[in-house]
């Protein structure tokens, strides 16, 4: 285990809580605590980060996700347990952690639009952005 390099919780206070906040807000959104958490843990698999990796899948797990969404969330493409607005939000969620190859691309973009409103894309694109950052932070400084 890592040593962590700094301590940006105390050094930058006021930013992590405003981080925090928003995800926060985003998990009480119409978009639904479980669909946000699966979110959240997808975009940490794609990141490797480690404690939101424990973070969110055990948040699931307390709001009754089942194991076997859980097991096989890293192949939601080709698993049966996933609905069609889930599958369009974790492409998403792929494409803009992943940006700098997608360019979140017109392809992956427009499904979303059958199964949500434009605030909710709005809302979970913040989730995904916000979840990346989370990721980044706790990464960097090896937390």
């Amino acid at each position: 285990m890592s040593t962590l390099r700094l301590p940006y919780a105390e050094l930058s206070a006021p930013a992590l809580q405003h981080l925090r906040a928003i995800k926060k807000l985003l998990e009480d959104s119409p978009l639904g605590r479980n669909l946000v958490e699966l979110v959240y843990l997808r975009v940490s698999q794609l990141n490797g980060c480690a404690l939101c990796l424990d973070l969110h899948s055990r948040a699931l797990r307390s709001g009754g996700e089942t194991s076997v969404r859980l097991d096989t969330l890293a192949g939601w493409r080709m698993s049966p347990h996933f609905s069609d607005r889930e599958k369009a939000a974790l492409a998403w969620a792929e494409a803009l952690t992943w940006i700098a190859d997608s360019q979140a691309e017109d392809a992956v973009y427009q499904p979303l639009t059958g199964h949500f409103s434009a605030q909710e894309i709005c809302d979970l694109t913040m989730a995904i952005a916000s979840m990346n950052a989370l990721n980044r932070l706790a990464i960097a400084m090896r937390q």
